[in-house]
């Protein structure tokens, strides 16, 4: 019998939100943070770290689920270059110090 899997809190991602790699940075802010006196860095390492949890929303290590709404206009406004970055961040599990699924909508 196959244990049953913890229900991973989910976290939404809006590419109707942004348009830019500043915008998505602030999109990851609001989303994956809460009551910080500080910015996150607006770069790749920062969101990682982000992802980990501790900043506000939920518990260092937690694992998660990303669903991010208007993917296809984040490729197209950002790039297949840099969204496959982007997804394989999210994805690694390898060393990342986080867990996290992703659903394209």
């Amino acid at each position: 019998m196959l244990a049953k899997q913890p229900q991973r809190q989910a976290f939404t991602i809006d590419g109707r939100h942004f348009s830019t790699m500043a915008g998505f940075y602030d999109e990851a802010e609001q989303v994956f943070t809460c009551g910080l006196n500080w910015k996150i860095g607006r770069n790749l390492n920062a969101f990682n770290d982000i992802l980990r949890g501790g900043f506000g929303r939920h518990e260092y290590g937690e694992p998660i689920h990303i669903k991010w709404i208007a993917y296809q206009k984040s490729v197209r406004d950002l790039g297949q270059e840099t969204i496959d970055t982007i997804t394989e961040i999210i994805l690694d599990t390898n060393g990342s110090g986080h867990d996290c699924t992703l659903e394209l909508l």
